[in-house]
Formats: structure tokens, sequence, C-alpha cells
């Protein structure tokens, strides 16, 4: 097993694929890749505006709010889904043409992109002192708004900072422990073979 911590005030803002915001990325396989050629990509964006999303053939995503007064989310059906609490999360291919409306000013998104040919992965949203099953594969746990203890079999204990992220790669199944300090959730990304 491997971990490592990743620190809030590491990641560098860059602009989207399409120009539309600005996204600070938090992990991406295979280490170096950029927006054409990665597997598996984690992200914090920032939408300032409404407008479209960046494509992305061959990919699937979950986005999910972290901050902000809402969103919604439509394709080009015009089938739409509100985001409008922080942890209310949506799945979509990355080759969908969805447009994003803000309701009241900016929100801050966590996303998770994977080739659907290579990997799978989902996301689920921690909102309690807890077991975390860490089944093979790589993990990212992410503490939104709070600090987090992270306890690791066999790596010990983590503090996570508001904003900061642990990725655990393990080959065989793992069992974690989340404590919670305050208000606020954790958002678990896995990724794992197809």
């Amino acid at each position: 097993m491997q971990v490592t911590q990743i620190k809030a005030t590491d990641l560098t803002p860059m602009p989207w694929k399409n120009g539309g915001g600005v996204t600070r990325e938090v992990a991406v396989w295979p280490t170096g890749a950029g927006l054409e050629d990665f597997v598996w990509r984690i992200s914090l964006a920032e939408v300032a505006q409404s407008g479209p999303f960046s494509r992305f053939e061959g990919i699937d995503r979950v986005l999910v709010l972290v901050e902000g007064q809402g969103m919604e989310l439509a394709d080009a059906e015009g089938s739409p889904t509100l985001l409008q609490s922080p942890g209310d999360a949506l799945r979509f291919p990355g080759e969908a043409s969805i447009t994003s409306t803000l309701h009241h000013g900016t929100t801050h998104d966590f996303n998770l992109m994977w080739r659907r040919s290579l990997v799978k992965g989902d996301v689920t949203i921690c909102e309690s002192s807890q077991l975390l099953d860490l089944l093979p594969g790589t993990h990212l746990l992410h503490a939104i708004h709070d600090s987090m203890d992270i306890h690791v079999p066999g790596h010990g204990a983590w503090l996570l900072a508001a904003g900061d992220s642990l990725l655990i790669e393990t080959s065989q199944p793992q069992r974690g422990t989340l404590t919670k300090n305050d208000s606020g959730f954790l958002i678990h990304a896995h990724i794992r073979a197809s």
C-alpha cells in the first residue's frame, strides 16, 4: 500500500479545456498526463459563470458540488439536474453537451473523470465517522470545509485540513477509519480496473 497526502496549498490553477473556467488538478494517472491522454483525473473546478462544460470523448464523469448556492446542469435534450446543496452529485458521459446555469453566483466542484475503456470509477459521500472499506485500486479521500482524521491500516493517522486529500493505492482489501472533527463531509473517489 502507498499513501500520499496532497495539500490544498500545493494545487496550481489552470484553465478549463474549453477556457470557460479554472480548475486545480488534485491527481492524475499516468503522472504528468495531459487532458487528452489521462486514464483518470481528479480535479477541483471553480465555475464563475453559466456556460458549456468541456467535452471529453470516451470519458465518464462524476461531479460533486462542494461549495455554492446551486448549479443546474442540462444536456443537449434539455433534461436539467439541479445540484443545490454541497454533496449533491451527478454522473454523466464526458462527450455529452452539458451546459451549466448558476443560480446564486460562483460554485466549486469536485470532479472525477476516467477513461471508460480502461478503468471504472465511483464517488461516495461520507457524512459521519465510519469505517472505510478500501477495495483494491486507487482511492482519493478529499476533506471539505473541515479537518478530518483518517486512520490507514499499517500507515498510521493522517490529519487532512479542509481542501486536503489523501491518495491511497492498494492491491489488497483494507479497512480504514474516518473520524470527523466537526460538520462537513468527505468525498471518497475509487478507481479500479474494468
